[in-house]
């Protein structure tokens, strides 16, 4: 190739690759400045890019995760709430009967100390009824379980079984009322509505049934905080593994857009140089 070429000007073809390759990686250094991501499209990295698409859709997820279990808080709140106030009626109840028990039978005593009973009986039976977040009752008859989802692959946490399987005073539908108990073995079953029902022994042993479910209530509540917390952490994990994965470092950035800049700068005062040798050859004919 002639060295004095006014058609093929070699030094400016390298001058312009190495300018264009300069431009590109100042482009690509701007847009991780711009996006604070070294991994912003699959054209950047397709693999990388993949995986974390794949991680934040997990992490999408498990906000749905969390609603559901928080849910599941709120229901067994409600319930724990109104189980507070039927164990405080429970207590007085045990009273009551025990005075009940020492009143004549027909006596204006006796007929008063029963009128209190009914009316905490059915205030009881209102609290059970009123323990409903988000049209679910804990206390209410089911048919079907009460759940709530736990992980992205459908794991589940009962609230409640269906019908019947929660602890303690539990009808055969599944309803929990301490005011009725049915038979369980030797005991005999009870209406604490039926005022010959009123013993200090039956309200005694519905202050024990019901005190089984509020402790189940208690350690599913428990649960889910638990779980609440693991999933937190989980989406915590996720979002600083997909950072590590993704996120540009600006201060290594910022220094190689400089050093871009910079070398920019030479590479078009490079290929000003190279475009100024063909001119030189006019001063051979001189």
């Amino acid at each position: 190739m002639a060295l004095n070429s006014i058609n093929t000007n070699t030094g400016a073809l390298v001058a312009l690759q190495n300018l264009n390759q300069t431009n590109r990686d100042l482009s690509v250094a701007q847009s991780r400045v711009n996006t604070g991501l070294k991994i912003a499209t699959a054209k950047d990295n397709g693999a990388i890019f993949a995986i974390a698409a794949g991680q934040r859709a997990e992490m999408s997820a498990l906000d749905s995760v969390k609603q559901s279990m928080q849910r599941g808080q709120s229901i067994v709140d409600v319930a724990m709430a109104a189980g507070d106030t039927v164990m405080s009626a429970l207590t007085e109840l045990k009273s009551l009967a025990v005075a009940i028990q020492d009143a004549p039978a027909g006596s204006e005593t006796a007929n008063k100390l029963n009128a209190d009973f009914t009316t905490i009986v059915t205030e009881i039976q209102s609290a059970l009824a009123g323990a409903t977040f988000d049209g679910v009752n804990l206390f209410a008859a089911k048919t079907t379980a009460t759940e709530v989802t736990t992980n992205t692959a459908g794991g589940k946490f009962t609230l409640k079984a269906a019908p019947g399987a929660a602890a303690g005073a539990t009808k055969g539908d599944g309803a929990v009322d301490p005011t009725q108990a049915p038979a369980a073995g030797a005991l005999a079953a009870f209406d604490l509505s039926t005022v010959a029902h009123r013993t200090a022994a039956n309200v005694e042993r519905a202050i024990d049934n019901f005190s089984t479910v509020l402790a189940d209530l208690g350690t599913k509540s428990k649960s889910l905080d638990r779980q609440v917390t693991f999933t937190s952490k989980m989406q915590d994990a996720l979002e600083t593994g997909v950072g590590n994965l993704v996120d540009a470092d600006l201060a290594k950035e910022s220094a190689r857009l400089t050093a871009l800049q910079t070398k920019q700068q030479l590479g078009v005062q490079a290929l000003s140089i190279a475009n100024q040798s063909s001119s030189i050859v006019l001063s051979l004919f001189r």
